[in-house]
């Protein structure tokens, strides 16, 4: 198996991050009342039940690198999240960052934000 790490985050109501995640193709690889585990390809995300998180100050984040972010942006906007700079759940648009490298940004229902980075590899 290769090093990972995978991230942790927060989850208000486990049913609508499922919901979520899902509408552009994440399922569900384990769950239990204190744990969920999403998985799209090779991607996965884990999430944890918090439910007194407040999506308007949440300071999660993380990071997730794609070969293809082009592929991952338009099945995320196909799922109908809203495409703008503000509010929770959005996508931002696909850019070339002052940093390189091309990203956008995903906020979810619980206000994670997902850095979307196209791997320079």
């Amino acid at each position: 198996m290769t090093d990972r790490a995978i991230p942790n985050l927060p989850a208000r109501d486990v049913d609508a991050t499922i919901a979520f995640y899902g509408g552009f193709g994440f399922v569900v690889a384990y769950r239990s009342d204190e744990w969920l585990i999403l998985r799209r390809g090779d991607l996965q995300l884990e999430f944890f039940p918090a439910p007194d998180t407040d999506p308007a100050s949440s300071s999660f984040m993380c990071t997730v690198r794609v070969a293809d972010l082009d592929t991952l942006h338009a099945a995320i906007a196909a799922s109908g999240i809203p495409q703008t700079t503000t509010g929770h759940p959005r996508l931002t648009t696909i850019e070339r960052r002052p940093w390189g490298l091309r990203a956008a940004y995903l906020v979810d229902v619980d206000g994670t934000q997902l850095s979307l980075v196209e791997d320079a590899s």
